[in-house]
């Protein structure tokens, strides 16, 4: 499946934010790429607000148009507000979850260990990145690779109490998602109801 591989320093810096994590460019540079990037007098519309919201809620979780397309329309006919909703089901691909129980330095090497057969849920393999994760369900590692050293580094020093909607058993190398995490907990920078005004037109 297409993913995008080009320079993540540029996407960052095009928003202004590390959304890929930690980035050394973006405080050396920290205005939008191009020859036009400095120019401090440019004013966005409100339709590219809308727009750049979008990318950046695609760009952070790793999700491609349809798929983020048919995540809104899912949202939308949810009860509750299809903004809050969006980012919800965002949070519960396995994926993600994977990289917030901290066993990948990022969703993409979370991808990876999924894609590569290393996560169970509720001690099955799973290797979709999608598959949405449900209350009460417990994402784990597989045995064999318990062992492996990027799951290892990647869980040295990792606070493990910053998302309450999660429960880590160091011993196991497995996670309970507890429940669906509320708005105010999701940390990621994200103007959902930008997205939501864009769908609507």
């Amino acid at each position: 499946m297409a993913r995008y591989i080009g320079p993540k320093s540029r996407i960052a810096r095009r928003f202004g934010e590390p959304i890929f994590g930690a980035d050394k460019v973006l405080s050396k540079r920290n205005f939008p790429p191009g020859q036009h990037g400095n120019d401090r007098r440019r004013k966005t519309s409100e339709y590219g607000q809308q727009l750049a919201e979008k990318q950046k809620a695609k760009y952070t979780y790793g999700v491609l148009e349809r798929q983020f397309h048919n995540l809104f329309d899912k949202a939308a006919k949810a009860e509750g507000k299809t903004g809050e909703v969006l980012l919800q089901l965002l949070e519960s691909r396995l994926d993600n979850v994977v990289f917030r129980l901290g066993l990948a330095p990022t969703r993409a090497a979370a991808r990876q260990l999924v894609s590569h057969r290393h996560i169970t849920v509720d001690g099955n393999v799973v290797n979709i990145p999608s598959y949405s994760v449900k209350p009460g369900q417990v994402v784990g590692v597989r045995e064999r690779a318990k062992s492996l050293e990027v799951i290892d580094n990647a869980l040295a020093g990792f606070n493990h109490s910053k998302y309450p909607w999660l429960e880590w058993d160091q011993n196991s190398k497995s996670g309970k998602y507890l429940h669906v995490p509320e708005r105010t907990d999701i940390p990621e920078n994200i103007k959902e109801q930008l997205i939501v005004e864009l769908y609507s037109k």
